[in-house]
């Protein structure tokens, strides 16, 4: 269940959030309430909510600034939502300069809030996904620990490594390597597999969906320039074995 912290000083509008949401039907829990910004504050740091729905103005300290002191401070990783009675530019510009997931007039109906708080959801799982495939990957494609874990005496092994490394993007295989190195490839595949704790095809594959995130993430690339890019024979063929490993598409991981 994701984690919700309402901050808001109009205690009939905090309850109306609180308790007319259906928050379990969205896989979510109230966490808390706070009615101040210090509070609310105070909140995050206790709660460690997912989701921070919070009004600009409060006293003590308005939701802008509570934000941006959680954000500065580091002591939340949270989305926010901010519900505010005041269209205006600066706050508006402010929200965004923090990253604030929706920026919600008052009065906002349940329909715009559901529909901002499940956009919420889908981006945390998205991420979670992101790092799951990241934890379960690194090892798997991290040469350095492949090196501790292989015999020393491997060459072989290491050759393949190093090749993978600098030629990823080209059309590369073991049968290839096997031949470079005058060895079957099926001595080839069981060392490697012996050496790495995985075949090779998981392996490159792992590699060239981590360099495609990688080039993803600089903004600079096309999708189809990325599986292209990383070795990928076609698109429709990246956009599967991405999808295999990341449980999203390319074309809707930065979405």
């Amino acid at each position: 269940m994701y984690r919700v912290l309402i901050v808001e000083d109009e205690d009939i509008i905090r309850k109306g959030i609180a308790y007319t949401m259906d928050w379990m039907g969205m896989g979510c829990t109230i966490a808390g309430e706070a009615c101040n910004g210090k509070e609310g504050l105070d909140k995050i740091k206790e709660l460690e909510p997912d989701i921070v729905l919070a009004d600009i103005m409060m006293p003590v300290m308005d939701g802008i600034e509570m934000i941006r002191e959680a954000k500065k401070t580091g002591i939340g990783d949270f989305k926010s939502i901010i519900l505010t009675s005041y269209a205006d530019f600066e706050y508006a510009k402010a929200a965004i300069d923090l990253d604030v997931s929706a920026y919600l007039m008052k009065p906002a109906s349940e329909d715009e809030l559901k529909k901002d708080v499940e956009k919420i959801i889908s981006e945390i799982e998205k991420e979670h996904q992101y790092e799951e495939f990241t934890k379960r990957s690194k090892s798997a494609t991290d040469f350095d620990t492949v090196y501790i874990k292989q015999d020393k005496d491997n060459d072989y092994v290491k050759y393949v490594l190093d090749a993978t490394k600098e030629h990823y993007a080209d059309k590369i295989s073991i049968e290839l390597f096997s031949e470079q190195l005058g060895v079957s490839s099926s001595y080839l595949s069981r060392k490697f597999k012996e050496a790495t704790g995985t075949s090779y095809l998981d392996f490159l594959n792992k590699y060239r969906v981590q360099q495609a995130i990688k080039l993803l993430e600089s903004g600079k690339y096309k999708v189809y320039e990325v599986s292209d890019l990383t070795g990928f024979t076609d698109y429709k063929h990246f956009s599967s074995v991405f999808k295999r490993y990341t449980d999203v598409a390319p074309s809707e991981f930065l979405n």
